[in-house]
């Protein structure tokens, strides 16, 4: 008999936590369902002053770096895995043919870890929990709902599902950003190219004084001696301006404003909003189907959203549902989501195909967030172009001014 240590939720919803024995993790997960309590978490061990401790713990559970590991290789070894165990492989064995067929020293490390601690008796879900800086919150939860389930290859191809559509609308974004990155920083380049250098010589060779140049020209002039003299103290600025914003956003209220900030922007906002609830129907949708309670998927929804505004109304949402509520009525007073999302989830409680509406209700959102982004990627350039073409443009009419008077005073 084996000690686990778990922590879940009970029927009404309040949160648990004990030690049970049992033969092993099925079994456990088992008696604890039959007394009304359903695990969130469970870990083979004891429990010391509140933490979980297990055999695991003296391995060590500190995440190991593997430098250079891409999400998409680890989409492909997902893929490869289910497919292996959809064939009829142990679980061992497909491990064991992913990692005799990788070239990258990392990805062959990885491996060999995850292969040593299911042979050592670890379920592949606690194996892939001592490495959260690889595997996320999501994929760990669906691979231990098939795990317990018996149903891992099915949950494995719902989970490669996801992650290709998350892939999808990542490298999309990429590519899209890349051509308005590389514009605005040509035109920022090139300014100060012509502010630094080009702007001062002519003007020496026009040889007229300060004073006599046109409004225009005297104030591209200030902007290039004040670049000459304090070009250095404004990109130390800046470079502290950045530090202190990236730590200000990894705190909570930073996080929080920050991405309230970004729901409100005119063009970017609906991009995000749209992104989200397309995610949110298809992660629920699949965590319902594997099985997953609905308490514990809002859980894992909450964390894949990528929005903390948007997170913390899928808090209150979660502390309604555990008081009683219905999921669909929380959802409308927030105001967050669309009327759509909040009649599908309705009707897939009242028909008991929450899941299956949802997956497909997934679909027409992730059309509808194509349509957006696509609409955002193909306006956003545009506006930075006529942005930069204004400002140089100005500089461009700023320079020419003194020469065209020069000419007029000859005249």
């Amino acid at each position: 008999m084996a000690t686990f240590v778990y922590k879940g939720v009970d029927a009404g919803g309040q949160v648990v936590t004990g030690t049970i024995e049992a033969v092993d993790r099925k079994v456990a997960i088992a008696d604890l369902a039959q007394r009304g309590r359903f695990v969130s978490e469970l870990v083979e061990g004891r429990a010391e002053g509140g933490f979980f401790t297990s055999s695991r713990s003296e391995q060590g559970r500190l995440p190991h770096k593997y430098g250079g590991i891409r999400s998409k290789e680890l989409l492909a070894m997902l893929g490869q895995l289910a497919t292996a165990m959809k064939a009829g492989l142990p679980i061992v064995n497909a491990l064991e043919i992913i990692k005799s067929q990788q070239k990258k020293e990392s990805m062959y490390k990885l491996l060999e870890e995850l292969v040593a601690s299911v042979t050592s008796g670890d379920s592949l879900s606690d194996a892939m929990e001592n490495h959260p800086e690889l595997f996320d919150r999501l994929t760990i939860s669906m691979v231990r709902v098939g795990e317990t389930g018996g149903i891992l290859e099915q949950t494995l191809e719902e989970l490669v599902k996801l992650k290709h559509r998350e892939e999808k609308v990542k490298s999309n974004l990429l590519n899209a950003a890349a051509y308005p990155v590389f514009v605005l920083a040509v035109g920022v380049i090139s300014m100060v190219i012509i502010l630094v250098w080009v702007l001062p010589k002519i003007i020496t060779t026009i040889g007229m004084s300060p004073a006599m140049l046109p409004l225009p020209t005297r104030m591209l002039m200030g902007l290039s001696h004040f670049l000459v003299g304090w070009g250095w103290a404004c990109l130390v600025g800046i470079v502290i301006a950045v530090m202190v914003f990236n730590k200000w956003k990894q705190t909570p209220e930073g996080r929080f404003g920050w991405d309230g900030f970004m729901l409100r922007l005119p063009l970017f906002g609906p991009v995000v909003k749209t992104l989200a609830v397309g995610r949110f129907a298809r992660t629920l949708g699949a965590l319902s189907k594997s099985g997953v309670t609905i308490l514990e998927a809002l859980r894992v929804v909450r964390d894949t959203l990528g929005n903390e505004v948007l997170g913390r109304q899928i808090d209150q949402v979660s502390g309604q549902v555990k008081t009683g509520h219905s999921l669909a009525e929380p959802l409308e007073e927030s105001g967050m989501f669309p009327a759509l999302l909040v009649q599908i989830v309705a009707m897939g409680e009242q028909t008991g195909r929450l899941d299956e509406l949802l997956l497909s209700a997934a679909d027409t959102f992730d059309e509808a967030a194509d349509t957006t982004m696509n609409r955002f990627l193909a306006l956003f350039p545009a506006i930075l172009i006529l942005m930069l073409a204004v400002a140089i443009f100005f500089i461009i009419v700023a320079t020419l001014l003194p020469i065209i008077g020069m000419d007029l005073s000859v005249l």
